[in-house]
């Protein structure tokens, strides 16, 4: 039986996944800039003009609307097992079951916790759970994704207007000098978290934005201890911008009904609350006990700092980000007519473990195995316009207004820099892009990661509305990349390698 070293920490950092290789193991990118596109290489300064209240489709909100009580699961009242697997730690197996890691030790009677065996077999005790959460909505659900809202926020201008330690702050990020600014912005587009949110967390937490001097102890952790690999802001605000998107998309599926804090407490989730104040109650729920979290999720915490630095939250509210009738525009498979692919990962993360199942990864064929060049073609799967690249990754509008944060979005991951269609480009579908690869990360083996935003939130591929690709629809199986695609009487099941059970062709 393997043996696997873990990292015992309730703080887990993760590298942000976003395909999965048709070998064994899963692709992992960190969030890589847009080294390509104008914006990249445009002087971000200028004048800083408050921003402008985005009102409702039907008029302003200045008071947070009521919703009907959100469908929580029943919490759960029997121990379980859980059987180990390779990658595991203790600390993600007792936050994926909502305990405190110290009664997963306990009642498991582990002597060294810094080791576990795949195929061990766990008790999985039933949790404790604290007082009910508090029903106080800090933030509309606008004002968490890269959405409506976003649009005109000039990061750059708005951080030099406030003075502060962010203003001056450079830090190298894959071989390149960034400003703090710069670092926000990317880490916002990628994950589709609004920078006004992430602006007001960071200020939260350090002071970063508006005092020039901040505490000297978060200086390398504006965010908090994380863990000796998550020193410095990209990867502090990487791993924030990746955790209000596990509290927002949790919430949009059901997926939880409690909220795990630093301390150990167990914390059922109250039903009223909004999917963007479920965002910000998951990213504090690590960071601290029940008294600290209590506090920062109330009137007195983070909705005092929003307040101060940019007005009232909810005065930015655009509902709904989703439409009722919303429907996918026609989209074909990611691949050129009569050539032979292998569906290799179902539903899983857009951008990072955090968000929406929304992605589908496909992987071409071929004898090669590994990380491989590749002559065959990714193409668009619809019409619209490049918005940017770099490091891998391709960003699709298909409503022609320039704005990533409004309409359909497509992200294309893995495409080789070699023969890469450029920024500004019109694609038609079935246009080529360029080739699969694994770049944008580290993975082992060629492929192509494709997801869906709309007005900046990632939509799931096995909810709602899936995906539909030449007829083909996904579905999911309950599993981190498993699932299926479907046409008629015809149905694929994603596998991590190259047979005839998950081919598929135009």
């Amino acid at each position: 039986m393997a043996l696997i070293m873990i990292a015992i920490t309730g703080l887990v950092i993760v590298a942000m996944v976003v395909g999965v290789s048709w070998l064994a193991g899963n692709s992992r990118y960190w969030g890589a800039p847009d080294w390509n596109s104008s914006a990249a290489n445009s002087q971000l300064g200028g004048i800083y003009e408050e921003p402008v209240a985005t009102m409702t489709p039907g008029g302003p909100l200045y008071t947070p609307t009521p919703d009907a009580p959100h469908a929580l699961p029943p919490i759960r009242t029997k121990t379980e097992t859980y059987t180990v697997r390779s990658g595991d730690s203790l600390g993600s197996i007792a936050q994926q079951y909502g305990i405190s890691l110290e009664k997963l030790i306990q009642d498991n009677d582990i002597a060294n916790p810094n080791i576990l065996e795949v195929g061990q077999v766990l008790t999985v005790p039933v949790p404790t759970p604290d007082i009910l959460g508090p029903g106080f909505k800090v933030i509309p659900d606008s004002e968490l994704v890269y959405g409506p809202t976003a649009a005109g926020f000039d990061v750059a201008a708005f951080v030099q207007s406030k003075g502060g330690y962010l203003a001056t702050y450079t830090e190298e990020v894959y071989d390149r000098e960034l400003s703090g600014a710069r670092i926000l912005e990317l880490l916002a587009q990628n994950h589709s978290v609004n920078p006004r949110l992430l602006l007001a967390v960071l200020e939260h937490r350090s002071g970063w934005v508006t005092n020039p001097s901040p505490a000297q102890d978060t200086l390398e952790t504006p965010i908090g201890d994380l863990g000796p690999n998550a020193r410095g802001l990209y990867r502090q605000l990487n791993w924030a911008a990746n955790q209000l998107n596990l509290g927002y998309y949790l919430w949009r599926v059901n997926g939880t009904a409690t909220w795990l804090l630093g301390d150990g407490s167990v914390v059922p989730i109250d039903s009223t609350i909004n999917a963007g104040t479920a965002a910000v109650q998951q990213f504090f729920a690590p960071l601290t006990g029940l008294d600290g979290w209590t506090q920062a999720v109330t009137d007195g915490g983070l909705i005092t700092t929003f307040t101060s630095l940019f007005g009232y939250p909810f005065n930015y509210s655009f509902e709904p980000l989703l439409p009722g009738d919303l429907q996918q525009p026609t989209m074909q498979l990611p691949i050129e007519d009569e050539t032979i692919w292998s569906f290799t990962g179902g539903p899983h993360g857009g951008w990072g473990t955090g968000s929406g199942w929304a992605a589908l990864d496909f992987a071409p064929h071929g004898n090669a195995l590994g990380c491989v060049l590749s002559d065959e073609w990714v193409v668009a799967v619809a019409d619209g316009q490049i918005l940017r690249t770099g490091d891998g990754a391709v960003i699709q509008e298909l409503d022609d207004d320039g704005f990533e944060g409004t309409g359909w979005v497509v992200l294309y991951m893995h495409v080789e820099t070699r023969d890469r269609v450029e920024p500004g480009i019109f694609l038609k579908a079935g246009n080529r892009i360029g080739h699969p690869s694994c770049e944008g990360g580290v993975s082992s083996g060629t492929h192509v990661h494709i997801a869906r935003k709309y007005n900046g939130e990632w939509i799931p591929a096995d909810q709602e509305l899936p995906f539909n690709l030449d007829g083909w629809i996904s579905s999911g199986a309950g599993q981190y990349y498993d699932g299926y695609l479907s046409r008629g009487n015809q149905i694929i099941e994603a596998y991590a390698g190259r047979e005839a059970t998950n081919a598929i062709q135009r």
